[in-house]
């Protein structure tokens, strides 16, 4: 009865020091032990100049020192294709154009993992597509696309890696377009969820 007593007093004792554990300063207390959960915040911003033309936001729940977080977002473009036909009479010579069409994916694919540190960042490495169909300015400006009558597709990746505190933004590209001129910026924001 007195060893059950004291291995029962040494329990109580072992599990009273790892709760009286000092924590790190400005480090989350789940960070000095387990996962983290975070909210990892991607805008894919266009601008034509100074002007922004389009900003859109991405937010995923990622697990610090845990798996991968995947977001994909698209749809499924038609693009027209002409198909030359057989004749329909015996005979004939003359070919009879039919139209047809194709699919292609257009949208935003991010992949996300993240790892703690003692010193209060995580290291987010990040793999983010981007791919849209271009339009034709309505400046008049001739454009690849508007030659051709057919649509064009642009795209844009990047894989990085970024070291963030607690809400952090920074911003990792400024790519421009070739053909359009428009400025593409990623930015990042990480927030640890309490």
């Amino acid at each position: 009865m007195k060893k059950f007593i004291a291995g029962f007093v040494l329990s109580l004792t072992a599990i009273a020091s790892v709760a009286a554990a000092p924590e790190l300063p400005g480090v989350p207390a789940a960070a000095q032990g387990g996962q983290v959960p975070l909210k990892v915040q991607v805008v894919v911003s266009r601008y034509q100049g100074e002007k922004k033309v389009s900003s859109v936001p991405y937010t995923l729940a990622v697990i610090a020192d845990g798996d991968k977080t995947s977001l994909r977002m698209g749809v499924d473009v038609p693009v027209p294709q002409t198909v030359f036909t057989p004749p329909a009479k015996a005979g004939e010579t003359v070919s009879v154009p039919a139209a047809s069409f194709t699919y292609r994916s257009i949208g935003t694919n991010i992949d996300c993992t993240a790892k703690s540190s003692e010193t209060g960042t995580f290291k987010l490495d990040l793999a983010v597509s981007d791919t849209s169909v271009f339009m034709t300015p309505k400046d008049g400006n001739v454009t690849p696309t508007a030659a051709t009558g057919m649509p064009a597709f642009r795209s844009f990746t990047s894989t990085f890696h970024m070291l963030l505190k607690d809400g952090q933004t920074a911003q990792h590209t400024t790519a421009t377009d070739a053909v359009s001129g428009e400025v593409l910026k990623l930015d990042v924001m990480l927030t640890v969820l309490k």
